[in-house]
This record gives structure tokens, sequence and C-alpha cells, in this order.
């Protein structure tokens, strides 16, 4: 057997592994990343990028839809065609382009690259079953960046009409009818993106309310939009069985039990870390759950062996493995680091899109007053040209000193907005910096000014 000697071995190659090796190996530390498939992980290849593609394209086909209908802003077009085949292509391309783009930047930086399946043997000492045969290798220091993969319902085992989020981004032609189980943001996401390229949708969740991690006021843009997409949407309700030889699924909600065709079930119920196979029983680590707990430096309980992205507790989102997967380069490297965010900001790529960063009103601690003021893009002149004016920006303040605890938005292009909103909380800025900074106009960032002047009932417009 082949064995390999390195001071750092980064398994997995997603955002969090491929920051932390690329990082790390600049700072001139002998770096070695394991990756089975192509380097980038769900995100780039399965996940965030191809899906964005989708809804980008499923987007611009369903106005071109509308401009043939009845015409807006006094345009109208000949009925658009839907080539999905293409459609497909140029999304592939999009996700080629940026794993290439990986790909070179691990080699620039000097990461030695092993493509295989890795398995524990101790905690230094790590088995790759790779394309040329099984390689040893042995490490000062380990970093586990798996990832995570979809979680399957009984009797819905993946395969065939039953399609996760992957299966559903590599679908051949959107379905005739589609029934999504989850409607959390992949459901939401996937599911109205299909509908806006002429599937007959309907979403079914458990709960009784989309996104249940945010409140009502939040998501109703988003339950609005649904119903005049015409997606159907099934609250407090739950998927009892499926037969695959008639395409029936059967739910059972309030009013009973309902029986609903369907040519293909995309489950979207969330995400487990993809440790199967890891050989994690080896290693003596402190668990929470299925997940691997860490320090402030994403040490585990085993010295030498970290973890980060979505293997630990916490949001599973691409942008926080990168900030994880930089500090254990730097801890590696000999260079002081540690988690002390304020805040991790989250976006669901609804229509329309909803922005997160710190505290929603319902999760300020208690004994802690606070000032939650609002601003609706109905009065911002940029959303009103854009012809999109559903939603508004709120901030929630201490009211002891006005120091931002959190923003939230829902509207056109929030998602742009949001790093400005991270890096108000981030600095500390009190809801007075925020309103005294001249925001261009007429732009959607002046709702945020908007939303920090009405704090003191001094808003310009609206």
């Amino acid at each position: 057997m082949n064995e390999l000697r390195c001071s750092l071995l980064v398994i997995g190659g997603g955002p969090g592994g491929y920051v932390c090796a690329s990082r790390a190996a600049r700072l001139g530390v002998d770096t070695t990343l394991v990756e089975g498939q192509r380097v980038g992980g769900t995100c780039l290849n399965i996940g965030c990028i191809p899906s964005k593609a989708l809804i980008h394209a499923a987007e611009l086909y369903h106005n071109a839809v509308r401009q043939a209908g009845t015409g807006m802003q006094g345009i109208t077009v000949s009925a658009p065609r839907l080539d999905f085949g293409q459609t497909q292509e140029w999304k592939t391309g999009v996700v080629d382009k940026l794993c290439s783009g990986v790909a070179g930047l691990l080699e620039r930086s000097g990461v030695k690259t092993l493509k295989g399946w890795a398995r524990f043997r101790d905690g230094k000492t790590v088995e790759v079953e790779s394309e040329t045969g099984p390689v040893l290798v042995r490490a000062d220091n380990v970093v586990i960046a798996t990832g995570s993969v979809p979680v399957e319902l009984p009797g819905l085992p993946f395969g065939g009409r039953i399609l996760d989020s992957t299966a559903a981004l590599a679908l051949p032609q959107p379905p005739r009818r589609l029934a999504v189980i989850g409607a959390g943001y992949i459901g939401l996401e996937l599911g109205t993106a299909l509908a806006k390229l002429g599937s007959e949708v309907t979403m079914i969740e458990a709960g009784s309310n989309i996104l249940p991690q945010y409140d009502d006021k939040l998501t109703r843009p988003a339950k609005r939009r649904l119903e005049a997409l015409g997606i159907a949407l099934r609250l407090n309700t739950k998927s009892t069985g499926w037969d695959d030889a008639t395409g029936v699924l059967t739910l059972q909600g309030e009013d009973g039990e309902e029986r609903l065709e369907a040519d293909a079930v995309l489950v979207t119920v969330g995400r487990r870390p993809a440790t199967d196979g890891l050989g994690l029983s080896e290693l003596n680590l402190r668990v929470n759950g299925p997940f691997i707990e860490v320090d402030d430096r994403c040490h585990t309980s085993m010295r030498g062996v970290f973890a980060i992205g979505d293997v630990t507790p916490g949001p599973m989102l691409a942008h926080r493995a990168m900030a994880q997967g930089e500090i254990v380069a730097d801890v590696v490297a000999g260079h002081a680091n540690a988690w002390d965010k304020a805040c991790v900001p989250a976006v669901c790529f609804t229509d329309p899109e909803i922005a997160t960063v710190g505290l929603l009103p319902s999760e300020v601690p208690e004994g802690v007053a606070t000032k939650v003021s609002e601003f609706s893009f109905r009065a911002n002149g940029r959303a009103l040209t854009l012809d999109a004016a559903e939603g508004f920006v709120r901030i929630v303040a201490r009211e002891s000193d006005h120091v931002i605890l959190g923003i939230q938005a829902t509207g056109p292009g929030v998602s742009e907005l949001v790093s400005g909103f991270a890096l108000a909380i981030e600095t500390g800025l009190r809801v007075e910096d925020v309103a005294g900074t001249i925001h261009a106009h007429p732009t959607l960032g002046e709702a945020l000014q908007e939303a920090a002047l009405a704090t003191a009932s001094m808003a310009n417009h609206g």
C-alpha cells in the first residue's frame, strides 16, 4: 500500500474544505485534500450554484410567458419556446467553469489533491480508496469537511420518480405534475422554479407554515406568490404512502386522507451530516446527535482533529463552512484565530427573496428591550420601477443604545443587500449610524436607511 505524509489532511473538497486547504498551503502548511468526486462539494456541483442558475432561467422564461400574454410595461413579445436541454447545458457550463476555477486555485496554492474515499484508522491515519488503489495517509492534523446529504423519508427511498434535490436539478424535462414534500428553502426554491417552467406543483408541509424558522410576516409575501403562481400549498399535511405503479401519493391532513397524482415527488425535508463510511467509530469524538462538537477554533475533542461545515452544529451554509475553514488553516499554520462572528447571513432564493442576519424579534433574549422598525418596498422608488414592490426591510435594535441586533428583509434583490446588513451587525453599528449614512437614490438599499430613520419616527418616505 502506498503511503503519504503531510502536515494537514482535509477530507472533503467542498466550500469549507477547499478554502481551508488552499489557505493553509499558502501559509506554508504541507496540505493534502481528499475528495471522492469533483472539488466544489454539494454547493457548487449539485446545490447552491446549479439551483440559482435554474431559478434565473425559470424567471426569464416565466417573464417571457407573461410578456407574450397580456404584455407588461407596454411590451408584448411572441410566445417563448423552452428548450430545457439547452437550459441544462447552460447550467452545467456555469458549474464546470466554477469547478475548474476551484481546481486551479488548489493547484496554484500547492495543495496535493487525492481523488478517493477516506476512512479513519485512527486520529492521525486515514486510508483512502483511490482510483489507483488504497493509499495510507499519515497527517499531523486532519479536517473533517464531508458536508451533508439529503434526508430520506420512510417509504419514499430516493430513486426513480422519488427525487432528492440532486435529481431534481438533473431532470431532462420539468415534470407535468410535481409534488414537493417539505416547504423549507430547498423545496420552495426548486418547486417555484419548476412551476415557472410549466410544472403543476403541490407543496406539502407537515408544519403550520412555510419556512418555519421565520415569522409569518416575513414569509407572507412568498406565500402570496405561491398562490399567484398556481402552486397548491398543503400545510399541516404528511405523506403516508406512495404507489409507484399508479403514481399516487397518499396524504393525511386536517381534512382527512387525500390522494394526489404526481409524475415526480421531490423530497426536501432536511439534510444530515455525510459521515457514513468515514470510520468515525475509530475516533473518540464528542457528538451532538449526528453532529460533531467543536470549539471556537473548530477543534474536536481529539487533539489534531478538526471539523467544519455541515458536519458541525449550526446553519448548513457554504459561507459558514468557508469561515470555519479559514480559522482552521490559520490555527494549523500557527496563527491566532477563533470563531467570534456576531452573525451568519442567510438567504432564501424564494420569490420574493428572504434575507436575514442576526436576531429575529422572537429570538431576542428575555429581558432585552428592543425597538423594531420597518420600511416597505411599496414606498421605495427603485422597487416600483422594477415592478416588484412586495416586501420590506426590518431592523431590530436594542432600545437602551440603539445597537442593531438583527436585520430581515423580503423583496426584490434583497440577497444583494444582505452583506451590508451583516457588516452593520459585525461592526456594532447603531441605527443612527445607518440613518446618517447617505444611501444612493434610487436604490433598494435606501429601504435600510429608511427603516433606521423610522426608529426615530423620522422616515423621509412612506
